[in-house]
């Protein structure tokens, strides 16, 4: 019962999220709390899967509120606008060369591991170049699920941790071959983004008939160039890429929680660009809105999962998904699993990926034969594409939320193709043998 309600309530939601009948805030709020009384849960036990939900995601919230206001101030003062100068310049407006370059950020930026610092790196910069070239938003942010997926296969971005805990191996020992993954599939990555900037190259020449972009500016637009020049503040310009810097170091760093760390920056910010109260009070109000709203919806998310992870369903969901599959399929689980490891970034948590399915998919193979450490890669390489392309990521409700763009329009654009990307990946890992 556990797993037809769960399974209802995640198919519901992101049909919702796909169709955008309803808003997010509704569907995360209203499906859940009836699947679960339909479950038969008391309020008192549903009161304490809200609890455990919400504080799950706090920091997040806190964090993405601040961070939505240093780089609304951020870019207020200017400090974004010479680099995507620069950057237009450097391309030449080469629509291939922006889509190959946000792949190649995107990886560096995902070094850390942290899924929430890449996207709070990579939009605020890149979106206005998008923007200012024609391209489509939703192109960056497939780019960037797909190469800060395959990054996040790293021993220390997390799923790779989890894969070690449950076969009870050392780390950096599991995570060897999967260098040789990694490649593979940047290539592949790369590859894509050269073949998605020509189409998108093709589609903009046939929407505007040119690559040029004019820069004579429309009566709004210089309404709006007016307001932009008059909170430039230019002159403070490298002292903002010094705070911007420091925050970033502190941030990598990990020597404050990320929320105190853009609660600090944004101080820091408005003192240092606009020191009377009113202005101060007036970047904040401007920028807000965004932020409360993404901060709702991730307050959401988390009562969302709350309910889905506390009541048991996904647990449920995962250890039942395994025993669909006839007898003569178990010797090649793994690899089924592995085949549809986007769509089930859909349904399931990290955590219930990992901890749930895994360990029923490793016992069943490793009674015909199948290697733990193959069923374990087979696991990891076919979801990691996945990450960043399901409602269930909080990183990816920020991300959006900056660019305020829509989840359900996101995997509408970008599924598909992360999903033949995985697919790639894995083909490789068979073929050199990581996978067997």
């Amino acid at each position: 019962m556990l797993t037809a309600i769960g399974l209802s309530i995640i198919v519901i939601i992101v049909v919702l999220l796909l169709t955008e009948k309803v808003s997010p805030i509704i569907a995360m709020i209203l499906v859940p709390f009836i699947g679960a009384l339909l479950a038969g849960f008391s309020f008192e036990e549903i009161k304490q899967f809200y609890q455990d939900g919400t504080r799950s995601v706090l920091q997040i919230v806190i964090m993405f509120v601040f961070a939505i206001l240093f780089f609304g101030i951020m870019s207020d003062a200017g400090l974004f606008k010479p680099l995507i100068d620069g950057l237009v310049k450097l391309t030449r407006g080469n629509v291939v060369a922006v889509a190959v370059g946000t792949v190649l950020i995107s990886i560096v930026a995902q070094l850390d591991g942290a899924g929430a610092t890449t996207f709070l790196l990579v939009v605020p910069p890149l979106l206005p170049l998008y923007k200012r070239l024609r391209m489509n938003p939703y192109l960056l942010f497939l780019l960037l699920a797909a190469s800060a997926g395959l990054v996040n296969m790293l021993p220390w971005g997390g799923p790779t941790g989890r894969v070690a805990t449950v076969l009870e191996m050392d780390v950096g020992e599991l995570y060897r071959p999967l260098f040789a993954v990694q490649i593979i599939g940047l290539v592949l990555t790369l590859a894509l983004a050269a073949f998605l900037g020509l189409r998108e190259k093709r589609r903009i020449l046939r929407e505007h008939g040119t690559l040029q972009f004019d820069d004579a500016p429309s009566a709004d637009e210089i309404i709006d160039r007016a307001s932009a020049e008059a909170l430039a503040r230019p002159q403070y310009f490298w002292a903002n890429v010094v705070l911007f810097l420091l925050t970033m170091t502190v941030l990598f760093a990990g020597l404050l929680p990320a929320g105190y760390v853009f609660m600090l920056a944004t101080t820091l910010a408005l003192i240092l660009n606009y020191r009377k109260p009113h202005l101060q009070m007036e970047r904040i109000n401007a920028h807000a809105g965004g932020a409360i709203m993404m901060a709702t919806i991730i307050s959401a998310a988390g009562t969302f999962l709350g309910i889905l992870k506390n009541s048991g369903m996904l647990d449920a969901i995962a250890k039942n998904l395994v025993y669909l599959l006839p007898d003569a399929l178990l010797p090649y689980l793994h690899i089924i699993i592995g085949i549809l490891g986007v769509p089930l970034e859909l349904v399931l948590s990290t955590d219930a990926y990992y901890f749930g399915l895994l360990p029923v998919v490793e016992q069943i193979t490793s009674q015909v034969g199948v290697a733990p450490q193959s069923a374990g890669y087979a696991m990891l390489i076919g979801s990691i594409v996945g990450t960043f392309v399901t409602p269930l990521s909080p990183a990816l409700w920020m991300g959006l939320g900056l660019a305020r763009l829509s989840m359900g329009a996101h995997i509408r654009y970008s599924f598909f193709w992360i999903w033949g990307l995985s697919l790639l990946t894995l083909l490789g890992a068979m073929l050199i043998g990581v996978v067997v």
